[in-house]
């Protein structure tokens, strides 16, 4: 009775897809139009999973565009490698009414290299097409094979693309022999797969009607909002190598594996770390300079071809090309502390601001990155080693808080990364700012950031171009009219790296002069100015992902002549999710204005909005209150 379910369901997915080819849009019900710029129409993934060596994939999409802001949904995409072929693609344009309008021609599909602009060598390639039809709304259908030689990478279901996507209906299928062990991660989907097994085992996931979803303020990232389904083996085969990701342990111990021997040094290497480390007696100085000395030495550049994209090449390479990947030069680090006798060990992580950890209950290999982490006494030291310029110890919000796999002794444990709190993210400002008679303004700025609030600086300072800096500091700023006349940057480096900002600024018509009197915003570099507006339907809870303190001092020089008219209230607010205080203090011409906002890093309930709404927009209008000066007549 049961494979008679099976074998119905099979039959009316088929059936439905064949009925869909028609794709009329007018098919579509008026509820997945809502907040919608494109509706997935059907989907069909199809995992087979031969051996330990070989997995078949067939993917068949077709997605209706129902306005310009969809075009990028329509275009087909997917890479492949020498790991990883990609044997067919076929694909169709439909108009409105699902009239089939042509067909893809293998001279418009588009073969190029991958160039992610700093890998020497990529055995990757990717193919693509697109229809550009700008006659609204429209379907393309495509349908393509791909043969995976290996199971150590395992293909996903994200029946949903983005926020701004429904979807009619999506559906996985995995194939696996009777053999084969298969694990799965189920994310926002409660439901169980449904499962046969006969001649193998068949798991399946199927999603209809998913509408498109409305914009939150502050909602969770998108990875924890749609549903998804991530499926791994428990042994695998990758090229030559074998091994288990049944638990973090064994998956460690398959890196040490792939990391075994690789880091020899050269004899002349090995007298450098010598010399560098034999005269100084504190250890976590040593471990700087050995960082520093390999920043100097080396650079960042990719090498990835087959087993290489997770396999370090060997110290000795990264010695005499001065040269390696995120994962090369890890280990190239790991054996300088070694030869100095510091125990140093190699860390797999998911790299990217926002970017989620690893989970920790679903081992897999999802990582995209390779760190170090030196393990002291009372304390650990993280190195960052594609950075020729990031202070020692320092993580941020590239590979800070969350958690990863650290490689040690043939076995791999989770640990957790440096969490950054709002009293290590500053944004401490002063500002000495005089206004002439006409509302003419120059100012002398400092602002020092410290921790996450100094990454985009950093990279400016060793990145940008003078021209593009002055470009950037000309924008910034929320002013009628102003020009930096001069700026320079000094960084302090440190496990809490820090960048002192210092800048001259004229400002034209900075205040407002009319008649006898003087307007005047004094909070000049720091308004928010976000307008929100209260839901009473909100569905997700509130992140504030990041977490931060923002001290502004401003002293402002007004003209001889003027008295104060109309001054706003000092305010202080303090929730349990921030705090927001401002005082004026006015002295004859002399404004003093301090601003302070912190901000902690929290998930609230979606029952907290409106006090959130209430909050910030009691700042917005705080921040953008004016001083009233009349002049005294006579």
């Amino acid at each position: 009775m049961r494979l008679k379910y099976i074998g119905l369901l099979y039959f009316s997915v088929c059936f439905y897809n064949a009925e869909a080819q028609v794709y009329a849009v007018s098919a579509i019900p008026d509820s997945l139009k809502e907040n919608a710029v494109a509706v997935k129409r059907i989907e069909t993934i199809s995992v087979q999973v031969k051996s330990l060596k070989k997995v078949i994939v067939k993917h068949k999409y077709a997605i209706t565009i129902l306005k310009k802001a969809g075009d990028e949904y329509a275009e087909y995409s997917n890479g492949y490698s020498s790991m990883n072929k990609l044997n067919s693609i076929d694909g169709t344009l439909y108009d409105e009414a699902g009239k089939k309008i042509r067909s893809v021609k293998k001279k418009d599909i588009e073969d190029v290299s991958v160039s992610d602009g700093f890998s020497l060598a990529l055995d990757s390639r990717t193919k693509s097409h697109h229809f550009h039809h700008s006659q609204y709304p429209y379907t393309v259908e495509y349908e393509d094979e791909e043969e995976i030689e290996h199971t150590f990478f395992m293909p996903t279901w994200h029946p949903v693309d983005d926020e701004d996507i429904a979807v009619q209906q999506s559906s996985f299928y995995v194939e696996v022999p009777l053999d084969f062990e298969l694990r799965y991660r189920q994310i926002n989907w409660l439901q169980n797969p449904l499962k046969t097994s006969t001649a193998s085992k068949t798991y399946v996931w199927e999603l209809r009607n998913f509408k498109a979803l409305q914009y939150e303020p502050f909602r969770p990232p998108l990875s924890l909002l749609l549903p998804a389904v991530y499926i791994g083996a428990t042994k695998f085969t990758v090229n030559d190598y074998s091994g288990d990701m049944s638990t973090w342990g064994e998956l460690g111990k398959f890196i040490s594996s792939l990391n075994k021997n690789r880091d020899v040094l050269p004899e002349d290497i090995k007298n450098q770390v010598r010399q560098i480390t034999n005269s100084e007696t504190d250890l976590k100085r040593k471990v700087e300079k050995l960082y520093e000395f390999m920043q100097q030495h080396t650079r960042y550049v990719s090498v990835q071809l087959g087993i290489g994209s997770w396999q370090p090449f060997d110290a000795q390479y990264v010695a005499k090309n001065k040269y390696g990947d995120c994962k090369a030069l890890s280990n190239y680090m790991v054996a300088l502390l070694k030869e100095a006798g510091i125990k140093a060990n190699y860390v797999l992580i998911t790299a990217g601001k926002g970017k989620q950890g690893l989970y920790e209950p679903f081992p897999a290999a999802y990582f995209n990155h390779a760190i170090v982490c030196v393990p002291l006494a009372n304390d650990s030291i993280w190195l960052e080693c594609t950075s020729q310029h990031t202070s020692a110890g320092y993580m941020g919000s590239f590979t800070g808080d969350r958690k990863a796999l650290l490689i040690d002794e043939d076995k791999g444990y989770v640990v957790n990364t440096p969490v950054y709190t709002a009293d290590m993210n500053k944004q401490i400002r002063t500002a000495s700012v005089t206004i002439d008679e006409t509302g003419n303004a120059n100012a002398e700025v400092m602002t020092k950031y410290a921790g996450e609030k100094q990454e985009f600086y950093h990279d400016m300072m060793y990145r940008a171009t003078t021209e593009e800096k002055e470009k950037f500091l000309n924008q910034v700023f929320k002013l009628p009219t102003y020009k930096v006349t001069k700026f320079n940057y000094k960084e302090t480096k440190g496990r809490l790296p820090s960048i002192e900002e210092n800048l001259s600024i004229h400002a034209p018509n900075l205040a407002v002069v009319s008649g006898k009197r003087l307007f005047i915003t004094p909070n000049l570099f720091n308004k928010y100015n976000l307008k929100l507006s209260i839901d009473s339907t909100r569905k997700n809870d509130i992140v504030f992902i990041t977490a931060h303190t923002e001290i502004d001092t401003l002293n402002i020089s007004i003209p001889i002549g003027y008295t104060p008219e109309a001054v706003p209230k000092n305010m202080n607010i303090i929730k349990p999710y921030a705090s927001y205080s401002v005082n004026y203090i006015i002295n004859g011409t002399s404004i003093q204005f301090i601003r302070k906002e912190i901000r902690e890093k929290i998930t609230l309930p979606p029952s907290q909005y409106a006090d959130v709404v209430d909050f910030f927009n009691t700042i917005s209008k705080a921040d953008n209150s004016r001083i009233v000066f009349v002049k005294k007549e006579g």
